[in-house]
């Protein structure tokens, strides 16, 4: 035997192992699912309407993260006590860490995604992840719309008919959304806060069919408050999510705006979320920096 030989025989045994893990595990199922994830715990009690998880926190991790600080913080959420039966939490973290959480996250706290593409099927559309690929990892749920990348990051943001159109493709693929929505400080001063917001609606308002609304929830971010240490009023906050409720009665469906769930996007802390999820319209909240540490879990534990 010649001294490459050995390499080659490892080789060859390395990859016929992999090929015989790949075909068992393709006769399995067509879909990735997780198993192992360590199991959470419940308190409290329904809404009173009897429907588990009638608030919706949701943390958006942003693009923030190594591999330790990663597995470090879902170490946090994973010790962080139990979750009120009436709250549905999601995170919703950046692609790389998707497997990692699937893996290893508290089996109560689902995982999101915080883009997917416009794209409906596979092919050539270099860097994108569509939303049947989400779908068959494990993915739950994924942000779409949020004002980061309506802005942009040196590049065109994201228009409001792009929005629409990968809302529909997320739903078309058994994804649930939040589908954000918001106004700039200088639409809030001028009074124009519902004309931005309707703007961004109405795309999606013609491209959703009523059941679809089903799995989205609307995200309201005053875009002046992201980031900014900035928030709105409770009572400023609820003005506008009242708004929002009302125009998706009128241009939806009354029936999608009783149940829509609407959460609150701008600076939501420990230190505020409960006076914010206190209000009639306020459905819960998409929080961004807070997700980032153990005050994430003084926003699930607002709504007891």
């Amino acid at each position: 035997m010649m001294p490459g030989d050995n390499l080659t025989l490892v080789a060859t045994a390395a990859a016929i192992g992999m090929s015989i893990g790949y075909v068992a595990s393709s006769q399995m199922g067509t879909k990735s699912e997780p198993t192992g994830r360590p199991s959470g715990t419940s308190s409290g009690s329904h809404s009173k309407d009897g429907v588990r998880g009638r608030f919706l926190v949701g943390g958006n991790w942003k693009c923030n993260g190594t591999i330790e600080s990663a597995k470090a913080l879902i170490k946090i959420l994973n010790e962080g006590g139990p979750i009120p039966l009436n709250s549905e939490v999601v995170v919703c973290v950046p692609a790389i860490h998707i497997p990692l959480a699937l893996e290893t996250l508290r089996d109560d706290i689902a995982v999101g995604a915080q883009n997917c593409g416009v794209n409906d099927k596979a092919g050539a559309y270099t860097g994108e992840i569509s939303a049947d690929q989400l779908v068959d990892m494990g993915v739950k749920w994924v942000v779409i719309g949020h004002s980061e990348r309506r802005e942009g990051f040196e590049m065109a943001g994201e228009d409001s008919a792009l929005v629409a159109k990968k809302v529909k493709v997320a739903t078309d693929a058994g994804l649930k959304v939040m589908f954000c929505i918001g106004e700039k400080k200088e639409d809030r001063e001028n009074g124009v806060t519902m004309d931005v917001c309707a703007k961004q609606l109405e795309p999606a308002a013609k491209l959703l069919t009523v059941p679809e609304w089903s799995y989205v929830s609307i995200a309201y971010e005053p875009v002046w408050a992201i980031g900014t240490g900035l928030t709105a009023t409770p009572e400023m906050a609820q003005a506008t999510h009242a708004s929002i409720r009302k125009w998706v009665s009128e241009n939806v469906c009354p029936d999608v705006a009783k149940t829509i769930r609407i959460q609150y996007g701008g600076s939501m802390k420990g230190s505020n979320a409960h006076d914010l999820i206190a209000q009639p319209d306020i459905d819960g909240g998409l929080i961004g920096g807070a997700s980032l540490k153990a005050d994430f879990m003084n926003i699930w534990n607002s709504v007891l």
